[in-house]
């Protein structure tokens, strides 16, 4: 259609020849042609981004629609220009009283959209990304809107979050730039054990672990050293964040039974009993 209508334009004595008149049918062809053009390069754009993403993270749905409405809208702005000439911006001009008692009325939904396209242009997280926004959710990136984003959480809970809230947040996005990461565990032990004993035990029982990472080996440091006890943190690695509560439970059910294998408990208030000087003969 964008080459029939170029063709077609840029011939007009075969236009005349066919038509008879071709001076009221070139505006209308012309108007196509921007529609046609808008079209095809929205297309173009959104295959490129999906052979870019084959190699990476999917790009949000949104950047595309965001790039074809801009396209159309410049499409429908020169055909506005092209029917009615400079008549056109007066019309427009008239019309902001109209628009801004309309975008008052609707500014929850321009909040919204606004910080859609925000998201889309900026990407804190893509689509499939694990991500915890404070106060709001926790859950793997199912769609990107231009009004809500919708995530799926460990509880294959569906939530949809307005997007001016989602922006408002802190956002941790534990799939980028890569999707490993570190957690880690603290457990607080007695002070009969010593420290590099009680780190060679931790260390030996997190080796058998199945769910967490081995080539980026697990670690135990020291994070406090008080009264009550030694507080230790087991650091380890994860190959995903939905496995976290999974290898949490898998290092506490290992460090446990070689803790308890090993004579050590964890530990616990002591109570010294001072008996009292006796008087006289009472």
């Amino acid at each position: 259609m964008t080459l029939i209508s170029l063709g077609l334009i840029l011939s007009p004595p075969r236009l005349a020849g066919a038509i008879g008149d071709a001076g009221n049918l070139l505006p209308a062809i012309t108007a196509l042609a921007y529609f046609a053009a808008a079209w095809l390069i929205s297309r173009i754009t959104a295959l490129a981004l999906d052979q870019a993403a084959a190699r990476r993270r999917p790009y949000p749905r949104l950047l595309k629609d965001m790039v074809a409405a801009l396209l159309f809208l410049i499409a429908f702005g020169a055909t506005v220009s092209l029917y009615m000439g400079q008549g056109a911006f007066g019309a427009l001009a008239g019309s902001g009283l109209v628009l801004a008692l309309l975008g008052f009325a609707i500014r929850n939904v321009v909040a919204d959209t606004l910080s859609g396209i925000a998201l889309g242009v900026e990407g804190p997280f893509r689509i499939g990304d694990w991500i915890d926004i404070d106060g709001l959710a926790r859950g793997k990136v199912i769609e990107i809107g231009w009004r809500t984003t919708r995530l799926l959480t460990r509880d294959r809970t569906y939530m949809i979050l307005p997007n001016s809230q989602i922006a408002r947040q802190r956002i941790t996005n534990y799939s980028a730039p890569k999707p490993e990461y570190r957690a880690q565990v603290s457990i607080v032990l007695d002070h009969g054990m010593p420290i590099g004993r009680a780190r060679e035990v931790m260390l030996k029982a997190l080796r058998d672990a199945e769910l967490i990472q081995q080539d980026s080996a697990p670690d135990v440091r020291v994070l406090a050293y008080e009264e009550g006890g030694i507080t230790y943190a087991l650091r380890y690695w994860l190959s995903r964040f939905d496995r976290d509560i999974d290898c949490r439970d898998e290092v506490f059910t290992l460090v446990d039974e070689a803790l308890r294998n090993a004579g050590t408990i964890a530990p616990y208030r002591r109570i010294e009993v001072i008996p009292a000087a006796s008087s006289g003969g009472t």
